[in-house]
């Protein structure tokens, strides 16, 4: 029997920027390209929706995703690794990370 052909899955690393969804959390990626013409470095930022099978991930987790299959009609990431915490939580800020109004 033949084996398909392996595919290279890709990887990204991004901020937690959004958890409000169960499983589910938001990535923010950010790149930095030269531009064709002017030749400035650009920053792009993209948000990637990602499965969090434990929900381990927090808002403002540094987190690696890496391309899957599509899990619903976004989502095709998962995350695999936490690379770096959140900073310690603001007081007064809800726990469930819902956002809280400050006068």
């Amino acid at each position: 029997m033949d084996k398909p052909a392996q595919t290279r899955k890709t990887s990204k690393i991004g901020v937690v920027i959004g958890k409000k969804m169960k499983k589910t959390v938001t990535v923010l990626v950010t790149r930095q390209i030269r531009h064709p013409l002017y030749k400035k470095i650009v920053r792009t930022r993209k948000t990637f929706l990602a499965h969090d099978e434990h929900e381990k991930c927090k808002l403002g987790d540094v987190v690696r995703i890496l391309e899957t299959r599509p899990i619903s009609k976004r989502k095709k990431w998962r995350g695999t690794k936490i690379l770096g915490l959140a900073p310690a939580a603001i007081p007064g800020e809800a726990e469930n990370g819902a956002e809280v109004k400050r006068p």
